[in-house]
């Protein structure tokens, strides 16, 4: 017996696309949506044939078609870009997809443009234009390190900066920091990697360090910026989380004339002592309400690493 909401839709690629960039390799692209949507996708040559219940057979129909849109702009579409659209479609939101593509932030050392990958994305970056002080609260693998290092970096390109300081608190994440050799600053250098890692994709290895020896780029813990007032700078304090009340309201004072600030923070994954509140959470109860700055939180649908990791936050998150 067939399923009275089931249904079949045709789409017609355009003969100027190449399926392929539409498929993704080894039609990786059509098995997310398949999977995501519970829904059967086939082609024969240009013709592209959808099968499902509704709404999810018009999701994946409406998806296909703003895909190919993309790839006629020249856009190489990637699983996050699908799994992009599945989420805004699900949300009522896929009108805004294209729109995701049409600014860049800045474009990495190899020349490929950075651009936001969602609306959580789109919110964070209007957000810290539009305000002195951003919190990016949410979990692992939305982008929120990145996104604020390719901000850092374009705004001392643009001359709206002289320096980019980025720090974050000297809290182990169920592993000790006495063990390992070296002082404070050679202890946090592997706690520091994703800013790294980020400053070395947007900038290249040779600039960044360059930049470092200048003072241009500094990176410390949380304990080095007391007694200081950072001015004409762009401060990033990352895994927030993990700072107490006290080192919160030391950070935040020293903003100086000319800066912005981002705070960000995963409250899912606090490593400060039982007992301890966390500076970000208190944080985020006491400052709402005072103007220039903006608290952006994300959620598993902002995700940006392999899709799976959406589903495995989503587990722990219900555990």
């Amino acid at each position: 017996m067939t399923n009275i909401d089931e249904k079949s839709i045709d789409i017609v690629l355009n003969d100027q696309v190449d399926a392929n960039e539409i498929f993704g390799a080894h039609d990786k692209h059509l098995t997310i949506l398949e999977d995501y949507l519970n829904v059967t996708i086939s082609s024969r040559g240009e013709i592209v044939r959808i099968s499902g219940e509704e709404p999810n057979a018009t999701y994946a129909h409406e998806i296909l078609k703003n895909l190919q849109k993309l790839v006629l702009r020249s856009h190489k579409i990637n699983s996050t870009d699908v799994v992009t659209a599945i989420q805004m479609a699900k949300k009522g939101e896929l009108d805004s997809f294209l729109s995701l593509y049409e600014k860049t932030i800045i474009k990495d050392s190899k020349g490929n443009p950075i651009r936001v990958k969602n609306t959580g994305q789109k919110n964070y970056v209007e957000a810290v234009k539009r305000n002195d002080v951003v919190f990016g609260i949410g979990p692992a693998g939305t982008g929120k390190t990145f996104l604020a290092v390719c901000l850092a970096v374009s705004a001392l390109k643009n001359g709206e900066v002289e320096k980019i300081i980025l720090t974050r608190p000297a809290v182990e994440a169920g592993e000790s920091l006495g063990f390992l050799p070296g002082d404070l600053q050679e202890k946090v250098n592997p706690y520091l990697r994703p800013i790294y890692d980020a400053l070395y994709q947007i900038l290249g290895m040779e600039h960044t360090n360059r930049l470092m020896e200048r003072g241009v780029i500094e990176i410390a813990p949380l304990a080095y910026m007391r007694g200081r007032t950072l001015e004409e700078a762009f401060v990033i304090l990352d895994e927030a989380q993990n700072t107490t009340k006290s080192q919160m309201k030391m950070f935040l004072t020293r903003l100086g004339n000319q800066s912005k600030m981002i705070i960000n923070g995963d409250q899912t994954q606090i490593d400060l002592p039982k007992g301890v509140t966390s500076g970000l959470v208190h944080a985020q109860t006491i400052l709402q309400d005072i103007k220039k700055i903006k608290f952006v939180e994300f959620s598993t649908t902002d995700v940006v690493r392999h899709p799976v990791v959406a589903d495995i936050i989503k587990a722990y998150s219900n555990d």
